[in-house]
């Protein structure tokens, strides 16, 4: 029995020392920048990736070992299906009820300037795990929108924000008009950049190595779709842009940065405005999201008819921002875009005729790109939702339901991509296998 075990153990620790010598061998390099392209080494790099904010949120699940064969069986098929990039939340700030909806959990802000630190060993497995698969992150570190605290809580924890208004469901308006004050509220950006910075300096638990010297991550990204919200806070967000870049700059001169912008539809359509923060020096590529439900490019009842009306509005914003990425000799990345399933339904027995025609556009304008050296250098759409299954007859998220692509805020299987959206992903690898 003795001898048996001790076997077992020479040859655990023979795998774990070969494990981890492979890690440190690893031949990735970081994702530079050289003009408006991307390079790898010395080859321009041009992917497509995902959506996936609760990857981190996986190693954090109750049953660690369902939750992680999960998590790896969902990077593995990515991985087949040519995705080489996808883009996470670093982490939460706050929890319970906010804006009227339940937010993701647990937190690694629990309380302003408080971090608990077991948050963060989810991010330190999916870095783990997608370094094992030569894949690349882009991470988010905080949030313009309530369902990872964000903003908002910052405007809490610092007295901006009333506890039973941050709690009830905001007007459009009364969202506007509290959250376009972070950038003026200096406690609340000095706490912004106490997390960043705690999270940008951290020590991979498993890896051993610190964040700021992982090749695994592309880029740091200030926040999920950062807006002034209302034009009297445009000089206070263009500062808060710029000396936010320039801090993570001081801090890991390694990554790519950039702001996580949704394009000209996030500044009332002051393009210049979009063109001024992605001048920066600290700021290395643009990016755009596109929401055609959300901005009104189609009605629910006439969706089918108006599918021309918004590949057309597609394609104008995307050679509008197109062009100041030229002009600034910087990448784009079209980091979100998504579209309802046919008839609107959130089941995942629902066709996705429309949404393939639609990624089809989106994979046609980045194969161009890459074909002839362009600036459309990165694709994520929005959003990876592998295993997860909505429930049948509940619209919202709920705690101890899957994790899925759409955020706790939204219809559950609204913009999500399944892996069993066997159409979907023809279409994908009709582009990544070429």
């Amino acid at each position: 029995m003795g001898k048996a075990l001790a076997s077992l153990f020479i040859l655990f620790s023979f795998f774990s020392i070969s494990v981890f010598a492979q890690h440190r061998t690893s031949k990735a390099v970081f994702i530079r920048r050289a003009g408006h392209q991307f390079m790898l080494g010395n080859t321009p790099w041009y992917y497509v990736g995902a959506n996936y904010w609760y990857g981190p949120y996986l190693g954090l699940q109750n049953d660690k070992k369902k939750s992680l064969l999960r998590l790896r069986k969902e990077l593995d098929f990515l991985k087949a299906n040519g995705i080489t990039n996808l883009r996470v939340l670093a982490g939460v700030e706050g929890s319970g009820q906010i804006n009227g909806v339940k937010r993701v959990e647990p937190p690694l802000q629990p309380q302003q300037g408080v971090f608990d630190d077991r948050q963060l060993k989810g991010l330190d497995l999916l870095l783990y795990e997608m370094d094992k698969r030569n894949m690349k992150a882009v991470i988010f570190l905080s949030n313009n929108w309530e369902w990872s605290g964000g903003f908002l809580q910052y405007l809490n924890w610092n007295g901006i924000l009333a506890t039973p208004d941050m709690k009830r469901k905001l007007n459009w308006d009364e969202l506007r008009d509290y959250t376009s004050k972070f950038y003026s509220c200096t406690s609340c950006m000095q706490a912004y950049y106490k997390q960043a910075e705690h999270i940008i300096t951290r020590t991979n638990t498993i890896t051993g190595k610190k964040y700021s010297n992982d090749p695994v991550i592309m880029s740091w990204e200030l926040a999920n779709e950062p807006r002034p919200m209302r034009p009297s806070a445009n000089g206070d967000y263009i500062k808060w842009i710029s000396q936010a870049a320039a801090f993570i700059r001081s801090l890991d001169k390694n990554h790519l940065i950039t702001a996580g912008h949704e394009g000209e539809q996030a500044t009332d359509g002051d393009l210049p405005l979009y063109e001024q923060v992605h001048a920066d020096t600290n700021i290395d590529y643009l990016t755009i999201h596109i929401w055609p439900k959300n901005w009104g490019w189609f009605k629910a009842s006439t969706f089918e008819q108006d599918t021309g009306a918004v590949m057309n509005n597609t394609m104008a914003y995307i050679k509008k921002h197109e062009q100041v990425a030229e002009k600034l000799n910087k990448p784009l990345v079209i980091e979100e875009f998504g579209l309802p399933r046919d008839g609107q339904s959130y089941s995942v027995m629902a066709g996705t005729t429309i949404r393939d025609r639609y990624y089809h556009l989106y994979l046609e304008e980045w194969q161009k790109n890459k074909a002839t050296n362009g600036v459309v250098a990165g694709l994520n759409f929005w959003s990876f939702a592998g295993e997860g299954r909505p429930i049948p007859g509940q619209i919202f998220w709920k705690q101890g339901d899957d994790y899925m692509g759409d955020p706790p805020m939204e219809e559950q299987g609204l913009n999500s991509v399944f892996d069993c959206d066997s159409s979907t992903w023809r279409v994908i690898t009709s582009f990544t296998k070429q």
